[in-house]
């Protein structure tokens, strides 16, 4: 009975804590680097219902703001920003009433000529990344040269890079140039596995909440181990205070004599003292002798 219990504890804490309705970011367009005066939406969504959750970001200037609150214009668990400027960049994320944070994404906003398109989320390992390096007013099909970690890789006649099957060594810090126009911001470009899934930014390093997603997690480590915790404790306990053989009391009682007993018994005694007279008398005889 009692590990069933457990069990349905266990299962509770389980469904309560760690089984969560976690929510994807979308980003429109599609990209962690704008131009200045461009209109951006994004949204949460989640599997079920995007109701109650709320767009976060923590940029520079202001730490922990949410939409509305000075940026953008809020529409359910949604938000707009018609016109971005610098300040705008930063780390943006879904925040549920319960705590509950989506995965982040870096925007970059630039006043420069040249932006790189590049995926807003972590790319999962064994997939094909592109890469589109744009200008504000040329034409997007213009050659132009890509980098990693400051690396020249090589030019693409149209400004536009596939990279076949990426893997862990593909990723790190992308940039493109076009010649006669200029050079992008840097783009961090995250590779994870299947089953791996760290909330990361996309195109920096991150400026978001990752600490407390970590206290987050450990807290919902801590609660599932707690359980196996205390019932360990208690088996321990119940088996060092079992009753063994040795504990058990065996209560010997011994029936008083009876008469016939002691009559027996007192004739023995008196058979005893004859025989030890007579031996004695025998023994100072032979002496005097």
């Amino acid at each position: 009975m009692a590990p069933t219990c457990l069990q349905c504890l266990i299962s509770l804490i389980l469904l309560l804590c760690c089984s969560t309705h976690q929510a994807r970011l979308t980003l429109s367009p599609s990209s962690s680097q704008l131009f200045r005066g461009q209109s951006v939406s994004l949204s949460c969504e989640e599997d079920d219902s995007s109701a109650g959750w709320t767009l976060k970001r923590n940029t520079t200037n202001r730490q922990l703001v949410d939409c509305g609150a000075g940026w953008g214009k809020p529409a359910g668990s949604s938000c707009t920003i018609s016109y971005v400027v610098s300040l705008d960049s930063g780390v943006y994320w879904c925040e549920s009433s319960e705590g509950e944070t989506s995965k982040s994404i870096n925007i970059t906003v630039t006043d420069g000529p040249v932006i790189l398109q590049s995926p807003v989320l972590p790319v999962m390992d064994g997939h094909d990344v592109s890469l589109l390096c744009k200008t504000h007013s040329a034409p997007s099909d213009l050659p132009a040269d890509f980098y990693k970690d400051g690396s020249f890789i090589r030019t693409e006649p149209t400004g536009h890079m596939t990279i076949l099957r990426v893997s862990r060594s593909d990723e790190g810090s992308y940039s493109c140039k076009v010649r006669g126009h200029g050079e992008s911001p840097p783009s961090w470009i995250t590779v994870t596995g299947a089953a791996s899934a760290p909330v990361t930014s996309a195109s920096a390093p991150p400026l978001s909440s990752a600490p407390l997603q970590l206290v987050l997690r450990l807290l919902c480590h801590l609660v599932v181990f707690f359980p196996y915790f205390v019932s360990t404790l208690l088996m321990v306990s119940l088996y060092r205070h079992r009753p063994t053989g040795s504990d058990l009391c065996v209560s010997m009682a011994t029936a008083p004599p009876t008469q016939a007993e002691q009559g027996s018994a007192e004739d023995d005694d008196e058979v005893v003292v004859v025989s030890t007279q007579h031996h004695f008398r025998l023994r100072v005889s032979e002496k005097m002798k």
